[in-house]
């Protein structure tokens, strides 16, 4: 019941109505409904925000091994959000979600080894770490692979590597990995160069709001490269 009213399926979307239910559920032991009674306190939806009460519930669902939670758990020391920042208790939590084959987990993993936050910096674990979730298809693990291809970091360098994992993470509509895809085409790395494929992948991250992108759009406009020059569109 939690779930179809906090999506408001066959019912009328309701926070209170969806914290309501997952509370019943939660305090009767059930792990996803404990997990989701955090989150709920987490975000603050359907009840005051409460990092206090978010970590109380999320560990009652980590108790019994929940991923998700375990994930949460990551992110509430890395933040320092109701418990004292901790790299290294987050670097914890997300293992055992990725040791759980969670991508999420997975992914996070990865990020903590490639910039040494709790851990000994590796390239070769974060490339390690970001296979794992890319191969399930977590779109954020794909466009960092392909940024660890691009730059010969914890591989050999490779921009067809690069390429093919930017491609994954762009066409789930993943806005940084569109952004490097038109990169890539723009400059012709690990494909034909094509100022129109550019364009076309700058354009679809640029309506998603990323900056680098809007402003690469500027410049193809402002130059005439990929589509008819247009100062106007440039400065839009």
């Amino acid at each position: 019941m939690g779930d179809m009213y906090f999506y408001g399926r066959s019912v009328s979307q309701s926070d209170e109505e969806a914290f309501n239910w997952y509370g019943k559920a939660a305090e009767q032991g059930d792990a996803d409904a404990q997990y989701n009674f955090g989150w709920m306190y987490d975000n603050g939806r359907g009840v005051s925000q409460s990092n206090t009460e978010a970590i109380k519930w999320y560990r009652k669902a980590v108790a019994q091994g929940d991923a998700n939670a375990q994930i949460m758990m990551g992110h509430m020391y890395y933040y320092g959000r109701g418990v004292n920042e901790s790299n290294e208790e987050a670097v914890k939590w997300y293992r055992k979600a990725a040791e759980q084959e969670n991508g999420h987990g997975q992914k996070n993993l990865g990020w903590m080894y490639e910039y040494g936050q709790g851990v000994n910096q590796s390239n070769e674990e974060a490339v390690k770490w970001y296979r794992k979730a890319a191969e399930q298809g977590n779109e954020y693990a794909q466009d960092n692979l392909g940024s660890m291809y691009k730059d010969g970091r914890g591989v050999p360098q490779s921009d067809a590597e690069a390429v093919k994992w930017y491609r994954k993470a762009a066409e789930q509509g993943y806005a940084l990995g569109q952004k490097n895809l038109g990169w890539m085409y723009e400059y012709g790395r690990g494909v034909n160069q094509s100022n129109e494929e550019a364009v076309k992948w700058y354009r679809k991250s640029a309506e998603q709001g990323n900056e680098d992108a809007q402003k690469e759009l500027g410049l193809m406009y402002k130059d005439g490269r990929g589509v008819p020059q247009s100062d106007e569109e440039a400065a839009k």
